[in-house]
Order: C-alpha cells, then sequence, then structure tokens
C-alpha cells in the first residue's frame, strides 16, 4: 500500500506559541487512523495545515503524493474534511449546498451520489429545508455530507460526533466504514476515546505539539495490558506503604494496577494485615483511556515510534 498522507518535520508557530513542534508521520492508503490529544495539543491545527487552511512554518506535508504548498490543487481535490466548526451558508438548501460544493470540484450531474450521501446520513427528508432551520446536530451531518461529494480518497473529520445523538453516530460509522472498506483513508480526531479504539487501525497522540505515540492501537493497549484493582477504604484510610507507592489515588478511590491476576490475593491479605476496612472493591481492564491518561501524565516518545517512560 502507498502512503496517503505524509508529514514530515512540521512546524507551526503563531507568534510566540509553536503548536506544532517537528510532528513526523504518515498514513497508508485506506487506513483508519487517529488523530488523539487534549485541547491545545495542535490536532486541528495540524489538518489544517494539510488542508492548506495555513501554511508550516517548515516541515513538509502532502496528500497521495502531492505537496499541499506546492501542487496544492491536486492536494485539495484530494481530501474532504469535516471541520469542528458548524459553518453553513444560511441562504441555501441542503440539496443546494452538496450542489454548489460539488461545483467548487468542477462536478456536474452527481445527483444520484448526493441522493446516496443524504440517505446514509438520514438527510433525505431535510433535503429542501433551508440551511438555517436545521439542528446544530443536522448541521453537522451536512458538513460530513459537503466533505464527501468528490469522493475524495482521503477523508479528514475533525470532531465530527460532537453533540450528535447516538442514532446518529451510529449510522455515520456504518457509512464511514464503508467507505474505508471500499479503499479511502479515514483520519479521525474525537474526544470520544471508545470510538477510536473501536475504529482506528492506527493511533498518534499529540501533546503540546508533539507525537508522544505512534502506534498500532492493539500495540497501544498491549503496552499497558492487564487489569487493576480498584479499591474505596473506609474513611479515606490510605493504602500500606509499599502499595502506595504503586497505586494513584483519585476520587475517593485507590487504583493499583496489576501485573496479573495472582497479585489479587497477596494484595487483599496485606490490607487485612494492615487492618485496612474496604468499603468496594472493583476489577477493571485497561482501556485506550488509560494509555491516553498516563501519556498525557508525562510519558513520552520513543525514536521508534513506540512508548517509554
Amino acid at each position: 500500500m502507498g502512503v496517503a498522507v505524509s508529514v514530515q518535520q512540521v512546524v507551526k508557530c503563531f507568534g510566540g506559541l509553536r503548536a506544532l513542534d517537528g510532528v513526523s508521520l504518515n498514513i497508508t492508503e485506506g487506513e483508519f487512523f487517529g488523530l488523539l490529544g487534549p485541547n491545545g495539543a495542535g490536532k486541528t491545527t495540524l489538518i489544517s495545515c494539510l488542508a492548506g487552511l495555513v501554511r508550516a512554518t517548515s516541515g513538509s506535508l502532502s496528500v497521495m503524493g502531492h505537496d499541499v504548498a506546492a501542487d496544492y490543487r491536486a492536494s485539495r481535490r484530494l481530501l474532504g474534511v469535516v471541520p469542528q466548526e458548524l459553518v453553513f451558508d444560511p441562504f441555501f438548501t441542503v440539496r443546494e449546498t452538496l450542489q454548489i460544493q460539488s461545483g467548487y470540484f468542477g462536478i456536474r450531474d452527481n445527483g444520484a451520489w448526493i441522493d446516496e450521501i443524504l440517505e446514509n446520513l438520514d438527510l433525505t427528508a431535510k433535503a429542501n429545508t433551508n440551511m438555517r432551520r436545521l439542528s446544530g446536530g443536522m448541521k453537522r451531518r451536512v458538513l460530513v455530507a459537503q466533505a464527501l461529494v468528490h469522493k475524495p480518497p482521503v477523508i479528514v473529520l475533525d470532531e465530527p460526533t460532537a453533540g450528535v445523538d447516538v442514532e446518529l453516530r451510529q449510522g455515520l460509522w456504518s457509512f464511514i466504514r464503508r467507505l474505508n472498506q471500499e479503499g479511502h483513508t479515514i483520519i479521525l480526531t474525537t474526544h470520544y476515546l471508545e470510538e477510536a479504539e473501536t475504529l482506528c487501525d492506527r493511533i498518534a497522540m499529540l501533546k503540546q505539539g508533539k507525537v508522544v505515540a505512534l502506534d498500532t492501537t492493539r500495540n497501544l493497549l498491549s503496552r499497558y495490558a492487564g487489569h487493576a484493582l480498584i479499591l474505596r477504604l473506609d474513611n479515606g484510610t490510605p493504602l500500606p506503604g509499599d502499595l502506595c507507592a504503586r497505586a494513584v489515588y483519585t476520587d475517593g478511590e485507590w487504583v493499583v494496577r496489576l501485573g496479573g491476576l495472582d497479585e489479587i490475593e497477596p494484595i487483599l491479605a496485606q490490607l487485612r494485615l494492615a487492618g485496612c476496612r474496604v468499603l468496594d472493591l472493583r476489577l477493571v481492564q485497561a482501556d485506550l483511556e488509560d494509555v491516553f491518561v498516563s501519556l498525557m501524565q508525562g510519558n513520552v516518545a520513543t525514536p521508534s515510534g513506540g512508548l517509554a517512560s
């Protein structure tokens, strides 16, 4: 498979703010790729650079081999972006909006494809409704539709399900999965980590403009594989010394990460000997949220793109 998106040593500065600080990554054709990070990490800035909305201070970006600065016409034709913001023209209906968007790419007589998009995004009943009369969730569906009218091989979804209902979310992901199976490359940013864990083949995590993790979802999870014991003790009693050193205290509970399930009984025996009264105990398995929180608390990337403490 070829490279759909290439980002090499990209730096973007806004005055004294270094929003992107040497970001490098390659996304393979047909990949479902996740771009995660807290607010202000640089995700939207990176997408804006890729779409040609802002120019990188240094470094290079390309879409399907076309440099976004030197060959911007070709690169933009190959890219469809769903932005975070609800940007729309209030003077047109949904169908007119999609027809106008098609015209920007020199596309005519694509009514059948527009109808298919409307149906898959549950917009058929709103096709002749003026944009200003739509709810926020409906407007976001139209943004997705606009990004798809020219059938781009690379689709960027920047928080596409923010503020939308569960039914739309399920329908949208079913449609996007189909497009991915047909060969489209999907790049997703989302704060719903369960979506990223379910959908994405590979994930990059950004923190303060730098890539702090870049690996397959499976490898990221396997690094944090295992279980954790969550304990709530009577009257906020502290854990015994050696247990306290390996635990995290949050919201009145102790989280003790386990190396194996055989550690549970020795931990409980240690608590009994220390006179700790356990009010609640839960065994949980690590997920992508655990990986994300750990990385944002200070872990950094290795030169090979894995993770290191």
